[in-house]
C-alpha cells in the first residue's frame, strides 16, 4: 500500500512540481523583461497629475501660438510614442502643439482602476484640464478611438473634432467560441498570474512577428519596436492592462455605440481599405454613416498601421481638418 501511495504521490506530484518551477522561471524573466524595458525606455516627457496617480505624456511643437493642439491617443498593445512618432511629431513640424498620452495602465501612466474607454477618457479629461490647452482636436487610432469617442460624448467642452483612425467603435460579436484554456487565462486572478510568470516571455518571443501582422499588408516601418518603444508593453502591469481594455471593450461599446449620434463635433475617419484587423465595412464605413456629418477617407490598399504607414496624409488630413474643428470653438 505504501509503495502504491508513493506512486501515486509521484504521479500527482512530479507535474505539479514542474509546473512550479516553470511559473517561477517564468516570474524571474518577467523580472527581467521588465526591467531592462524600463531601462531602455525611460519616462521620455512630463507627467499630468490626476486624482489617484497620474498620465505621462509625449509632447512636441510650439506651446504658444500653435496651429491648434491635437491630443493622441494610442491603440492596444502601444503607448504613447506609436502614435507620436507615426504621425504626432510630423503634425509638430507642420506647427501644431501635440500631446500624446499614455493610456492608464499603458506606457508609464498609473492604472488609475480604469479599463473602459469612458473611464480612461476621464482621466485624460482631467489632465487636459490641468494642461489647459483649450479645445483640442483628439486622435484615437485602433482601441484608442474608443476612448476618443468617450472624451467627445462626456467631456464635449474638451473637443473641437475627432479625427478616429482604423477606430474599434462599433459592438462586435465574438463569432467563435474561445477554448476553455483561454476562457480560463482570462479570468482575472488567472490573468493576473500570467501576466507575471508566462505572459512577458512569450509575448518578446512573438513580438516582431506581431508587429509584422499588424503592419499587413505593408511590411513593418524601419525601426517601429524601437522608435515605438513596443518593449514597454510585454511588461507584466502593461500586459494585465492590455488583457482588461480587450475583455471589457465589447460590453462598453454596446454601452457607448448609441450614443454616438447626439455627437455635435466634427470627425473624420480614416481608414485602410486593405486593413486586416479592424475591416473598414465592419467599424469605419457604419460608423460614419452614425454620426451626423462624419466624413470617411478611405485609403486604397493601406492596412490597420496608418499613423506609420501615410504619416504625411494623415497630418495632411489633419491641417485640411483644422478650419471645420476651430468652427465649433
Amino acid at each position: 500500500m505504501k509503495t502504491v501511495l508513493a506512486a501515486l504521490a509521484l504521479v500527482v506530484g512530479a507535474p505539479l512540481v514542474l509546473a512550479l518551477c516553470v511559473l517561477a522561471a517564468g516570474a524571474v524573466a518577467s523580472l527581467m523583461i521588465a526591467w531592462r524595458a524600463g531601462a531602455a525606455y525611460p519616462p521620455a516627457g512630463p507627467f499630468v497629475p490626476v486624482a489617484g496617480g497620474r498620465l505621462a505624456t509625449l509632447q512636441a511643437g510650439p506651446e504658444r501660438n500653435a496651429r491648434g493642439t491635437v491630443v493622441l491617443i494610442h491603440g492596444a498593445s502601444a503607448n504613447a510614442a506609436d502614435p507620436m512618432e507615426g504621425v504626432g511629431r510630423l503634425l509638430a513640424a507642420r506647427g501644431f502643439r501635440v500631446i500624446a498620452f499614455d493610456r492608464p495602465g499603458h506606457g508609464w501612466s498609473d492604472r488609475l482602476g480604469a479599463a473602459t474607454p469612458a473611464a480612461q477618457a476621464d482621466r485624460i479629461a482631467e489632465a487636459l484640464g490641468s494642461l489647459d490647452p483649450g479645445p483640442v482636436i483628439v486622435l484615437g487610432h485602433s482601441w484608442g478611438g474608443a476612448a476618443a469617442l468617450a472624451l467627445a460624448l462626456d467631456h464635449p467642452e474638451r473637443v473641437s473634432g475627432l479625427v478616429l483612425v482604423a477606430p474599434v467603435a462599433l459592438p462586435f460579436p465574438q463569432r467563435v467560441a474561445l477554448p476553455w484554456y483561454w476562457r480560463l487565462a482570462a479570468q482575472p486572478p488567472v490573468a493576473w498570474l500570467l501576466s507575471r510568470t508566462l505572459g512577458p516571455p512569450l509575448a518578446l518571443y512573438y513580438l516582431r512577428g506581431a508587429s509584422a501582422q499588424a503592419f499587413r499588408p505593408q511590411p513593418p516601418s524601419e525601426g517601429y519596436l524601437e522608435r515605438a518603444r513596443v518593449p514597454l508593453a510585454v511588461r507584466p502591469g502593461a500586459l494585465l492592462s492590455n488583457v482588461e481594455d480587450l475583455i471589457g471593450l465589447p460590453a462598453a461599446l454596446e454601452r457607448q455605440s448609441p450614443r454616438y449620434g447626439s455627437l455635435s463635433v466634427p470627425v473624420l475617419i480614416v481608414s485602410g481599405d486593405a486593413d486586416p484587423l479592424v475591416r473598414i465595412e465592419a467599424q469605419a464605413e457604419p460608423l460614419a454613416k452614425r454620426i451626423p456629418g462624419a466624413r470617411l477617407l478611405r485609403l486604397p490598399g493601406l492596412g490597420h498601421m496608418v499613423p506609420w504607414v501615410a504619416g504625411d496624409r494623415l497630418a495632411e488630413a489633419v491641417a485640411d481638418f483644422l478650419p471645420e474643428a476651430a468652427s465649433t470653438r
